[in-house]
């Protein structure tokens, strides 16, 4: 597949509700995320670092979050 096309891009800019076999997915990788930010705040110390993992289990979660309603498209 070589880069977006325009119907690529209406795909991603439309709002997908979530079934409950989506919700259930989202609701795993949340539960996950969780787990991986608190051993994130045990293990770490307050750093710049720290910071930056956060965000980055974050926008995982977000990214994840984003795969699952799209389906893989």
């Amino acid at each position: 597949r070589k880069g977006l096309r325009p119907d690529d891009l209406a795909t991603l800019f439309t709002f997908h509700a979530a079934d409950e076999v989506d919700r259930a997915n989202m609701a795993s990788v949340r539960a996950a995320a969780l787990v991986m930010g608190e051993a994130l705040l045990r293990c770490c110390p307050p750093c710049a670092d720290r910071s930056a993992a956060l965000r980055k289990v974050r926008e995982a979660l977000m990214t994840a979050n984003a795969a699952i309603m799209l389906d893989g498209k």
